[in-house]
């Protein structure tokens, strides 16, 4: 018995610690009881917090979670240097130049530490690969383990020496709490990437958890629950998965309706993971920004990106669109920057020339919407069509979206003009009753995902203020039910969250 518990509870990597999991509600039951019991004690729970967010992480990645806590204490006294010139400089007069001089040197330290450790984890054998085929060289991939999320807390925590050096932030002063913020366990793996400037104020705070936070807490639980477990994990294993797979073994509608499912497949698997993590944060008496805002309902490429993986997405435009000058520099220069920054996003997803031509895709179509809407048809950047012109607008955008999807998903470019092929040539529309019959349940669950994702906002509020009418022990036995019912239906495999592999 023993051993088993200590086997349960030891890393295991075929089976990492996420949300949806039994162990997971176990263990966040234990955590729960012994955080309120300190939530009066203010140093005592930072702790507990943080070692309990440093063992869910090892649960992730392993004994890898040095990483995290190398990444922590550099960027932390890194800032802080940063911070004490910046004080001299003001005082100091003669010397300002050489002080921002320095600033930029542990600047560009912190940018090594943090890009160093992602680069070799995840990059290394992408690049020498490259390097070893133009030289005609056989290379062999090295054994190399890709950390959990390191993608996630560098990005994060390299956000907070930056806006610190930017003059945007006051560093943090006590290591603690600065360990409590990269290392929150409920986004630490999968985002929200998390602002040190919208977390920072919130963790000396006394514990508060109001009705309403109560209430949305437990409905994005259920909501994120239920689209990983339930849509996003169905669909994948019983259709995605198998078309993607094999291509040429089905029709082209078979093909294009897997396009449609893995779109939804992936945006309820992320969004789920930011739900759970948002409704998480919330039962703990923190708020997280929102993720995801109807993507799929986005009438431009530009809207999409405004409503796709926004604590990404807002990252990538102020620390790298802007760095590069954003649209302070022309026209050219912007559309320029705009398919940079998108290369360099895809980059991030993954080390792959899939992911580089898939945030290029993007970016072209940044550049062209801006260059069409703006410079041609001189709409404002408020402005939003209406009537048959949003729905074709949306139609046309969530298509486009679709496509690159087949490039994100896929391991090769042929494998992706393979699917291609078999829309455009072998459709077979006549297919679409034994179609439909063959995979009436993945079919269900996809019509559910996509009517749901166009619902009106205000009916999430209703029901969020529905669960607020509600005392503790009804939103309690809600939670329970929704769990019972997830179990029953989901895959008898736990399926890692998608993201996890960036």
């Amino acid at each position: 018995m023993i051993q088993r518990l200590i086997s349960l509870l030891s890393y295991n990597p075929q089976e990492p610690l996420l949300f949806s999991s039994g162990l997971f509600l176990f263990l966040f039951l234990g955590f729960s009881f012994v955080y309120m019991l300190l939530r009066r004690h203010l140093q005592p729970r930072l702790l507990f917090v943080t070692l309990f967010s440093y063992y869910f992480y090892y649960k992730s990645s392993g004994f890898y979670f040095f990483l995290l806590a190398i990444v922590t204490v550099s960027d932390f006294l890194i800032a802080r240097r940063i911070q004490t010139l910046a004080d001299r400089s003001l005082t100091e007069k003669g010397k300002e130049r050489c002080l921002h001089r320095r600033r930029k040197w542990l600047v560009a330290l912190s940018l090594m530490i943090d890009l160093g450790l992602l680069g070799y984890f995840k990059y290394t054998n992408f690049f020498a690969g490259m390097v070893s085929r133009m030289l005609d060289f056989n290379f062999q991939p090295w054994d190399i383990f890709l950390p959990v999320g390191i993608s996630f807390f560098t990005f994060q925590s390299l956000s907070y020496t930056i806006d610190v050096y930017r003059g945007n932030l006051k560093p943090l002063p006590r290591l603690l709490d600065y360990a409590f913020y990269v290392s929150f366990f409920p986004q630490l793996v999968a985002g929200p990437i998390v602002r040190a400037s919208d977390f920072a104020p919130q963790i000396r705070k006394p514990v508060v958890i109001t009705p309403d936070m109560f209430a949305r807490g437990v409905y994005f639980i259920i909501i994120g629950l239920f689209k990983k477990a339930v849509i996003s994990d169905y669909i994948s294993l019983n259709f995605v998965d198998r078309i993607f797979d094999n291509p040429t073994l089905y029709s082209g509608m078979e093909n294009l309706l897997g396009i449609y499912g893995y779109a939804l497949q992936i945006y309820c698997d992320f969004s789920g993971y930011s739900d759970m993590a948002i409704g998480i944060a919330l039962l703990l008496g923190f708020r997280f920004p929102l993720n995801f805002n109807a993507p799929y309902r986005a009438t431009s490429i530009t809207d999409f990106w405004r409503r796709w993986h926004i604590s990404l997405s807002t990252w990538i435009r102020d620390y790298i669109y802007i760095s590069l000058g954003g649209n302070r520099k022309g026209k050219l220069r912007q559309y320029i920057n705009l398919i940079l920054t998108m290369l360099l996003g895809g980059l991030w997803h993954g080390a792959s020339l899939n992911f580089i031509v898939w945030g290029g895709m993007h970016g072209v179509a940044l550049a062209a919407h801006k260059l069409f809407s703006q410079e041609i048809l001189h709409h404002a950047r408020s402005y939003c069509p209406r009537g048959i012109r949003k729905w074709a607008a949306i139609l046309l955008t969530f298509h486009f979206v679709c496509f690159t999807w087949i490039f994100f998903r896929q391991t090769s470019f042929s494998a992706g003009q393979t699917m291609l092929l078999r829309i455009f040539s072998d459709f077979h529309a006549e297919l679409w009753l034994q179609i439909a019959s063959g995979y009436k349940y993945v079919l269900a669950f996809m019509a559910f995902g996509f009517l749901t994702h166009f619902l009106p906002d205000a009916w999430q509020e209703r029901i969020i203020a529905a669960l607020r009418r509600c005392n503790v022990v009804v939103c309690a036995l809600l939670l329970t039910a929704v769990i019972y019912i997830v179990i029953q239906i989901k895959s008898s495999t736990i399926q890692p969250f998608i993201y996890f592999q960036f």
